[in-house]
């Protein structure tokens, strides 16, 4: 049933793609658009040579409505460039008297066939794609074109104060664009070198994998002290960089007085960055070596048994590439739906609204026509007012449930990368439960086992791997949910609320973490039993708590063995990419592409490095966990006799199970 379900859920997940896809245009979130709903610079247009953005009189960005439509209650007019003049109302009157042809450069910046000189634009600074007033500081003084003052054509004397309060109300919301099209500059200038930053941290996880086939236990005890050791490097550099900066001009000013910054190099300037820094680190290190202290016997088992995977492993070569096919799916899964959220947030038609200076206009915020605005009696009752566009949108069944149907992406996108993940760790389970029955390792190990065990896991079990993803799916969703609410109701002064949010939200992480944990066993028993999701999901709680002193030490401690090795694949490919993007290799210097923030390259290098290395690492994690329960039910089904022959290798029967709890010996066959 879940199985019709989930390919029902597919097959509508395709038809909301192709309606967003009909419906969507993802220019209206790359353009400027003007009070027309054209866009500025889209070729093909009358406003193909016009990709900047100007505000007709920006002292009415400070209206309260910018904030609400993201428009300005003003003319908004696509140019080619911006003004350089600076002119008033008033100014303007006097020298068109004069000159006639003083008009001539102003009203280039006019709604087209407009001949009277009206209102006229300030001097302007060319910003990304919009007009700004040129803000200089003189002597303390902030100034436009050498004034502070001016008259606004209504008898009043303006501050340049007003103008750039005005200004921010445009600027604040701006700001977050401009970061995100610089960001997409530094990807668009090194994504070559981020891929290879990529390749070659899939080449050292291959080689690492690799000799933990020959090398397991050298290999980890040389990974938890290289860890210990560039740990304690890190605190003692932390330590050099804190009390180099010691009397240093504004070093001590902290994180919370310079606020965010781009340029993470600024904090970099602070003793109080450095000495977070050292506080963390100095706190793993000691987490690191108390584990090591307290687990050190455990420590030694789990790397057996690492070794005895490791040997599963290299029977089965193929599980290796398994993880290609995972990323691959999981950025199909990825790109679909952004690209559909994309198309459902720009879908729909110009929305016009009346917008006003006059806060006493009761048509303020409503919907208008441009072509039958001069005619309405809007223009009388509320002087001034104009019909400018507000966004895009509509009044259809679809327009009015955008939102729910972003919900229903965010839902369905969750469903299937969870499957995704699902349908890897069964496919996996199966070619280990493979290796872990055979009599006779490797003779009696069926030929090409993680294809067969792909091929059952999608022709047996869809429906079982669709159901327990939708059940973390659901839990994943209600968790967004909360965080969005916590991000909205952080300035909220109820105290209840906040820790009845914090209480939700702890346990539903809780939540999360137990399904994942729960899920993963009862993949692996569905890959031995083929039993369906909830019979797999009770055997495997059950067969986990007779056992559940060996899960909670040794599953944890191989966990964090691997997660060693992880960090230790990432930070040294993430150190090989700050120096080269900060341009601290000297032979390939040259080669270094110019960016905004070298931390976008950075940081990509280093998570995508990560996710790669635990894509690798987690075949081996799968491959331990598989073979731990094919151990726990071959005890329990098998005595070690004639007639019922333990499955297990020797050497792993002497490192999980010497005697059982009874005291029983058991004799390996």
């Amino acid at each position: 049933l879940c199985c019709v379900i989930f390919v029902i859920v597919i097959l509508g997940y395709i038809v909301l793609g192709t309606v967003a896809w009909m419906h969507g245009d993802p220019r209206k979130v790359v353009y400027p658009t003007d009070s027309y709903g054209q866009f500025c610079g889209q070729q093909g247009t009358p406003n193909a040579n016009k990709a900047i953005l100007f505000y007709f009189n920006i002292l009415q960005c400070a209206n309260p409505t910018v904030l609400i439509n993201l428009q300005c209650p003003t003319t908004q007019l696509c140019v080619s460039k911006c003004p350089d003049r600076f002119a008033t109302y008033i100014d303007m009157q006097y020298n068109y008297r004069r000159n006639k042809s003083y008009w001539d450069y102003y009203k280039l910046f006019c709604k087209p066939g407009f001949n009277n000189p009206d209102k006229v634009p300030y001097r302007h600074k060319e910003c990304p794609r919009q007009c700004f007033p040129d803000f200089i500081t003189r002597n303390g003084t902030l100034t436009v074109a050498n004034k502070t003052s001016f008259k606004d054509g209504h008898g009043k004397i303006r501050s340049v104060v007003d103008l750039r309060d005005a200004a921010n109300g445009i600027t604040s919301l701006l700001d977050a664009k401009e970061v995100g099209v610089k960001i997409f500059e530094d990807y668009a200038s090194s994504w070559f070198w981020i891929l290879i930053g990529l390749v070659i941290s899939m080449l050292v996880s291959l080689i690492f994998i690799l000799l933990l086939r020959f090398t397991a236990g050298v290999l980890f005890w040389m990974v938890i002290f290289g860890v210990i050791a560039a740990v304690g490097y890190g605190i003692w550099h932390c330590y050099w960089e804190y009390s180099s900066l010691k009397g240093k001009p504004d070093s001590d000013i902290t994180i919370s007085d310079i606020g965010f910054q781009t340029d993470f190099r600024v904090y970099l300037q602070l003793r109080q960055t450095w000495l977070i820094f050292m506080i963390s680190l100095a706190v793993i290190e000691a987490i690191i070596i108390l584990v090591l202290i307290f687990l050190r016997n455990r420590v030694r088992i789990a790397i057996a048994l690492l070794k005895e995977g490791s040997k599963a492993i290299g029977c089965i070569m193929s599980t290796l590439f398994y993880p290609i096919i995972t990323f691959l799916l999981l950025a199909l899964c990825i790109a679909y739906w952004a690209v559909t959220a994309v198309f459902l947030a720009s879908s729909g038609d110009a929305v016009y609204k009346v917008m006003s200076t006059l806060p006493d206009c009761k048509y303020t915020n409503l919907t208008c026509d441009p072509e039958t605005f001069s005619q309405s009696n809007v223009t009388k009752l509320c002087p001034g007012s104009q019909c400018t566009f507000a966004f895009y949108g509509g009044e259809s069944l679809y327009h009015r449930y955008i939102f729910v149907l972003q919900l229903c992406n965010l839902l369905v996108f969750l469903w299937l990368v969870n499957f995704t993940i699902a349908l890897g760790q069964c496919t996996l389970a199966g070619a280990f439960a493979s290796y872990y029955w055979a009599l006779r390792k490797p003779a009696d190990i069926p030929p090409c086992p993680l294809a067969s065990s792909f091929g059952r896991a999608l022709r047996y079990h869809t429906g079982s791997l669709a159901f327990g993803a939708l059940i973390l799916s659901i839990v994943q969703f209600i968790r967004i949910i909360l965080e969005y609410l916590d991000h909205k109701l952080k300035g909220a002064h109820n105290a209840f609320t906040r820790f009845l949010l914090c209480c939700l939200k702890c346990c539903f992480w809780c939540l999360e973490h137990f399904i994942k944990f729960m899920n993963r066993n009862a993949y692996i028993m569905i890959s031995v039993y083929g039993k369906n999701f909830c019979a797999s999901a009770r055997d495997a709680f059950f067969l986990l708590m007779r056992n559940v002193m060996r899960v909670a030490v040794l599953d944890k401690v191989t966990d964090f063995l691997l997660f060693l090795g992880k960090l230790l694949i990432s930070g040294s490919v993430g150190v090989l990419a700050f120096f080269f993007f900060t341009r601290q290799i000297p032979v390939i210097q040259e080669e270094v592409p110019s960016l905004n923030y070298y931390w976008v390259p950075l940081l990509t290098v280093i998570f995508g490095s990560y996710m790669i290395a635990q894509g690798f690492f987690n075949v081996y994690a799968m491959c331990v966990d598989t073979l731990f329960l094919c151990f726990c039910e071959d005890l329990e089904r098998n005595d070690g006799s004639p007639s019922k022959p333990y499955y297990m290798p020797p050497g792993l029967h002497r490192i999980l199970n010497k005697t059982d709890q009874g005291g029983k010996k058991y004799a390996v066959s």
